[in-house]
């Protein structure tokens, strides 16, 4: 066997391999033998293009035309559906996974859709290793996120992001809504992203180290994901703290929502604000933006305890970890849907 296949055996692997105690494979690099192809070939039904196409319409699209950016990096291309919209869009995209697998999929779903797709495999922990150049922008998506299990790689990751956009760039980055999930228990709509009206995704277990998925497919088989429960404003917190100077996160591709509701997540991350001034929605004048100390303070500690004091409400969960200074140095993250 050559060296570029027994790195990418899950390209010929049809059984996922898990230890006899599967709760305690939580390691990032476990997902090389999750994304097998007999689960990659059955993807697309979980995903169902079509409904998921019409859940977000142009939600992307818009966001990333809306700043004027033209180069686009999929950091997290699973079978090619973001990719391949954002190229039937206009978009010079670039679609990579730390999945042979997953990249292989995709570039027969591009070719037959009259695409050829510029496609590469890259771990995020060494992504500027492997991808060359500046992106406009970088889209890391279905997720994928969530494979990371330890806290130095997501910050591995999130640098490596950061290091690969212009000076201008943005990172658009997606995960469940995992605060309910671990505070309230599972539920989904089943409407914006898995929209394949077929097939079952629930969780089997669920603790604050690890939300493993089950996948059922209409023919009986099952197929299972590792990921790391991260939640929402830790998220949002390590992207401040990676370089981002603007983060607005949406549910459900709405901006206003109520933090039960959503299925997922969406973090717009801007590397640059300097936007800001340039659509005359900002201070020239060096005054910190009112929109910034308004979101800031409703993230922040002071008013969680206060709706937690007088109406006994949680507005932001952050998680059971102690906060990291933000200059804290960056330690050692994947690729991956």
């Amino acid at each position: 066997m050559s060296d570029t296949m027994a790195e990418n055996a899950e390209l010929t692997m049809t059984d996922q391999v898990y230890s006899d105690d599967p709760l305690a494979d939580r390691e990032t690099d476990h997902y090389r033998k999750e994304y097998v192809r007999t689960f990659v070939d059955k993807w697309d039904e979980l995903i169902d293009w079509a409904g998921r196409a019409e859940s977000e319409g142009q939600f992307f699209i818009d966001i990333l035309r809306a700043r004027g950016k033209e180069t686009v990096l999929d950091v997290a291309c699973g079978t090619g559906f973001h990719s391949v919209r954002l190229t039937e869009a206009g978009f010079d995209v670039t679609a990579s996974d730390g999945a042979a697998s997953m990249v292989a999929k995709a570039f027969e779903n591009g070719r037959s859709r009259g695409l050829i797709l510029k496609t590469a495999q890259a771990d995020w922990r060494w992504l500027n290793r492997d991808i060359n150049g500046k992106y406009d922008a970088i889209v890391c998506l279905g997720n994928s996120f969530t494979h990371l299990h330890k806290e130095s790689e997501r910050r591995r990751a999130l640098a490596e992001f950061y290091a690969a956009l212009k000076h201008d760039g943005l990172l658009i980055l997606d995960q469940r809504n995992y605060d309910a999930m671990l505070d309230r228990g599972y539920t989904t709509k089943h409407k914006y992203y898995y929209c394949g009206d077929q097939v079952t995704a629930e969780p089997d277990h669920v603790d604050e180290g690890l939300c493993r998925m089950r996948y059922s497919f209409p023919d009986g088989s099952e197929y299972t994901l590792n990921m790391c429960p991260i939640r929402k404003n830790y998220m949002r917190r390590l992207l401040s703290e990676a370089g981002f100077e603007r983060v607005r996160t949406y549910g459900d591709f709405q901006e206003t929502y109520a933090e039960d509701d959503p299925d997922f997540f969406i973090h717009v991350a801007e590397k640059s604000a300097m936007h800001l001034v340039r659509w005359g929605t900002g201070t020239d004048d060096g005054k910190q933006d009112i929109r910034d100390i308004t979101e800031n303070y409703y993230d922040s500690d002071d008013a969680d305890t206060f709706y937690s004091t007088i109406w006994g409400e949680r507005t932001c969960i952050s998680a059971a970890m102690p906060k990291r200074p933000t200059s804290a140095p960056l330690r050692t993250a994947p690729s991956s849907r």
